[in-house]
């Protein structure tokens, strides 16, 4: 209670002021009103000021504030004033000011004639304002007349008029005129109207009271320059590719003798690092071509998106002597062409596991002249117990990977991709990993990946991967690892030496790319095969592949499978946090050559990005529940089937630090025809009672390109209990240490989980 009221941030309020907590918007009116939650809204962003903010009914940056006393400002004192809030006292509020504001908003909606009042409701320490508005039905648009007197931009915008975001029968709103002229805006510069803006549109209301109706007209303004009504083209492109951002001014004029001339576009360096091609693929902007903004933009995005440029700055001038006609200058500024970078650091684990781990890469972003993105990893740890039940057991790993990375499209066929602001991506890359689990076994993983990447707009991205082949063999097997292999046929099929080779294709839909949207939207679409060439093959020789006699590729069993998964997310943002939403489904299905899903290809629940309330892959499949042996340790148990839904909702504590109250649910399951003996199959009419439930909470420290993400889970409902025991909730004794030991499950992660 003594820490409640310190935080409250009410003990240093004058006596004879009061603090602000805010206000609240009431609406007065005759007759039914449309939307009133939306004009409620609407007339709350006139509210002026905002009070304190508040966490839990406290207020954390008030009482930091005040803490910091009224000493010097230096020091630690300094910090908690600016990381904390001066109080907002209701005497600094102006509600008779605020009033006009919100007859204001009121009147940019269409409640042309709105009237506020405001009392003031106060309690002992605090005071909020009531605002009481007295409206009318908003008024509506009866039609538009476009009233343009040049010919050819009246033409250009009268076919606009379909497109249109004013439409006849919505209410007035002053926004949505302002958005109209500016589209127009962007249609009369794809037209090369370069000269052009949104102010030179202007939008007149005629009001018809009594059937609250406003007719628009649309017309230029009567005085503008005459640049503004030019249709302007490009006289020359003009590229610097070794620009210096310190210089003052370009340089472009002054190496005329030095310049290369390809496909009509000028380079001021004869000598090019990079290939004048890889740069032109960019180049959406030609000589004579009608300015465009779409295509201004695109040629910036492509640039940018290359990877081998750290600024990108296009400048268009006009030489008096050459009328409608802009010189397009295209300044480059490279990235260094090679980085050198070392990566040391200590993991550990939530079983108990530790040691150091070492990265070395190697990039060059230009390897073979055609701004190729080139990648080389070498990396290496090592891990153990230092103290607990498997002292002695160690392990360590050694990875390689190479990735070269192409600006284009690099196919057989050529593949047409001229119009998007966003350069596609070719990737080849090969990797070889090698694990060594002392007494247990070695594992060594080949890894060849061939595919695409590109994007069709900001929030859309697709990938492609026609090749993509993972060969993995388990060799220098234990006899105890032997044993535990045959008491678990799922388990044993799963560490068999496994050749995939298929095709993976990705869809990505994310609005979290646009900014200032309020509801955004996520969806990941995943589709995976593998084997079915091989097995035409197999075919066309006369060979029957099934589980019990499979097909071989070089004296090497391949993998059969298809795979599918969705990933759907919904982001609200409010003011001071955000309310996540997310449900993951997934399935595999084996059949042909194969009888289990490659481990690799497998679904898993449980672990910090998943059901945070249970360790990483413990749950399921079903009612399955692995024991706590050395070799659960490294040997869990997948499913081919896999649904989990997350709630979470994310609010500001601090600048960084951020809170978060979460819930998790989902399992694994296997299909009826799985070999394994664990767990029950999956059934639609049980798979609901075997529902692993967990909630916690968490802090985040959070700035902007790095996250750190601790988040303390708790069980609610186990699945591998027995059936009418398997909510716990009677169990929850946080004062009890054996309880906290055997549930509290603490996940310490890099990035959001979701």
């Amino acid at each position: 209670m003594i820490v409640f009221t310190g935080c409250s941030g009410l003990k240093k309020i004058p006596k004879d002021d009061k603090l602000y907590t805010g206000a609240e918007i009431k609406l007065v009116h005759h007759g039914k009103i449309k939307h009133k939650t939306e004009i409620t809204s609407d007339a709350k962003t006139a509210v002026r000021p905002q009070p304190n903010a508040q966490f839990l009914g406290l207020r954390p940056k008030l009482w930091l504030y005040q803490a910091a006393g009224d000493g010097k400002d230096k020091g630690i004192r300094k910090w908690m004033r600016k990381q904390g809030e001066a109080p907002i006292l209701i005497s600094s509020v102006k509600p008779a000011e605020t009033t006009k504001f919100i007859d204001a908003k009121l009147f940019n909606i269409g409640i042309f004639n709105a009237a506020t009042e405001y009392k003031i409701k106060t309690k002992r320490k605090t005071a909020k304002v009531i605002y009481i508005c007295h409206i009318h039905q908003p008024y509506t648009v009866q039609d538009i007349n476009y009233v343009i007197n040049n010919e050819e931009i009246n033409f250009i915008i009268k076919n606009e008029k379909n497109r249109s975001v004013v439409k006849a029968g919505d209410n007035y709103d002053l926004e949505k005129l302002k958005t109209e002229r500016e589209r127009l805006d962007e249609v009369l510069k794809d037209k090369g109207y370069f000269y052009f803006s949104p102010d030179y549109l202007l939008f007149k209301a005629d009001t018809i009271s009594k059937e609250k109706k406003v007719s628009l007209e649309l017309s230029l303004k009567d005085e503008l320059p005459d640049k503004a009504l030019e249709v302007y083209r490009i006289r020359n492109v003009i590229i610097n590719p070794d620009y210096d951002i310190s210089e003052k001014r370009d340089r472009s004029d002054s190496l005329r003798r030095n310049r290369l001339v390809v496909d009509s576009v000028i380079f001021t360096e004869n000598e090019m690092r990079i290939k004048p091609s890889a740069i032109l693929q960019s180049i959406t902007l030609r000589k004579n071509d009608l300015y465009s903004r779409k295509k201004h933009n695109a040629t910036l995005n492509r640039l940018m998106t290359m990877g081998t440029f750290k600024f990108v700055r296009i400048k268009f001038t006009e030489r008096d002597s050459a009328k409608e006609l802009l010189n397009m200058r295209v300044m480059l500024t490279p990235m260094p062409k090679r980085t050198l970078r070392m990566e040391a650091n200590m993991v550990s684990k939530s079983n108990d596991f530790l040691g150091p781990r070492l990265t070395l890469n190697y990039t060059n972003r230009n390897a073979l002249n055609g701004a190729e993105l080139l990648n080389i990893d070498l990396g290496g740890s090592f891990e153990t117990q230092i103290s607990g039940k498997y002292k002695n057991l160690y392990s360590y790993s050694l990875n390689s990977k190479v990735e070269l990375l192409f600006p284009r499209f690099v196919a057989p066929f050529r593949i047409k991709f001229d119009n998007s602001s966003y350069v596609p991506k070719t990737k080849f890359s090969v990797g070889y990993n090698y694990l060594k689990r002392i007494a247990w076994f070695d594992l060594r993983s080949f890894q060849f990946v061939y595919g695409f990447r590109w994007k069709e707009t900001i929030s859309k991205e697709h990938e492609l991967n026609p090749v993509n082949i993972n060969l993995t063999s388990v060799v220098n097997r234990t006899p105890e690892f032997n044993d535990l292999l045959q008491s678990n046929p799922f388990i044993k099929k799963s560490y068999e030496e496994q050749f995939i080779a298929g095709l993976l294709y990705s869809y990505l839909y994310n609005e979290q790319v646009l900014t200032g949207k309020r509801d955004q939207f996520y969806l990941n679409v995943t589709a995976e095969t593998s084997g079915n060439a091989f097995s035409l093959f197999s075919r066309s020789r006369g060979e029957i592949a099934n589980e019990d006699n499979p097909s071989k590729i070089g004296g090497i069993v391949y993998s059969q499978f298809g795979k599918v998964s969705l990933d759907i997310r919904n982001y609200i943002n409010f003011k001071h946090g955000k309310f996540v939403q997310r449900l993951f489904t997934g399935v595999g299905k084996p059949y042909g050559n194969s009888s289990t899903l490659p481990y690799i290809k497998q679904f898993f629940s449980g672990g910090p990005n998943s059901i945070r309330a249970f360790p990483i892959n413990s749950i399921g499949p079903g009612t399955y529940s692995l024991q706590a042996t050395q070799a659960s340790l490294f040997l869990q148990q997948g499913g081919d089937i896999k649904l989990e839904a997350n709630l979470e909702y994310r609010f500001d504590i601090f600048r960084s630090l951020k809170g978060a109250v979460f819930s998790d649910a989902g399992n694994t399951w296997l299909f009826k025809s799985n070999p394994a003996v664990t767990g029950d199959p999956f059934s639609f009419y049980q798979f609901y009672k075997e529902i692993a439930v967990g909630t916690g909470v968490g802090l985040r420290f959070d700035i902007s390109f790095f996250v750190i993400r601790f988040d303390l889970g708790i069980p609610l409902r186990k699945p591998w209990l027995p059936e009418n025991e398997r909510w716990v909730l009677k169990e929850i004794d946080f004062s009890d240490p054996t309880w906290r030991s055997n549930n509290l499950i603490l996940n310490v992660a890099i990035g959001y989980p979701f």
